[in-house]
């Protein structure tokens, strides 16, 4: 029954591993960046439950014998094409890191939450995808996996917004 699978169910895991990396590479910025307590435990939050999750979506792999991308501990994935990441909804392009990894205090707060938000939406955009292919994520666990993602993700964007736009002229802080 395991290896009965949907390849859209393998790309999906596939695909959000690599999401859930980009993700660790932008939070991994806020110590060295200046980021403000609030943005520190909330990166915090972000690497710790990412971290997890793709355990859990290489674990699922595995065991069906197919590929699980390694994530190394700064979230990188070792032989990464770019231009992968390029292709999924919400991942950001080389500029935007790059900008992110140069910014510094109040400025790097508001970048990572506009860039997270953005991030995030994308998330739940494959999640929805994957949702509307025939025969997807009838595995119980990529269902579990998926819904999860997509209720935590929508929670955090509310969150991030929140942060956002108590960092704006005239937001309560």
């Amino acid at each position: 029954a395991r290896m009965n699978v949907s390849e859209a169910d393998i790309d999906f895991m596939q695909g959000m591993i690599h999401h859930h990396a980009q993700a660790l590479v932008m939070s991994a910025l806020a110590p060295t960046n200046g980021a403000s307590p609030s943005i520190q435990t909330l990166t915090a939050r972000i690497i710790n439950a990412q971290r997890d999750e793709i355990w859990v979506m290489q674990r699922w792999l595995r065991e069906r014998d197919r590929d699980a991308p390694a994530v190394a501990d700064d979230g990188t994935i070792p032989g990464m094409d770019h231009s992968m990441h390029m292709q999924m909804t919400g991942m950001l392009s080389p500029e935007q890191l790059d900008q992110l990894a140069e910014a510094r205090g109040p400025e790097y707060d508001q970048l990572f939450l506009r860039y997270m938000i953005q991030h995030h939406e994308g998330a739940v955009t494959m999640v929805e995808e994957l949702f509307a292919v025939d025969g997807a994520a009838q595995d119980e666990a990529v269902f579990k996996i998926a819904s999860d993602i997509q209720a935590d993700q929508r929670t955090e964007i509310a969150r991030m917004q929140r942060m956002l736009d108590a960092m704006q002229p005239g937001g309560s802080r």
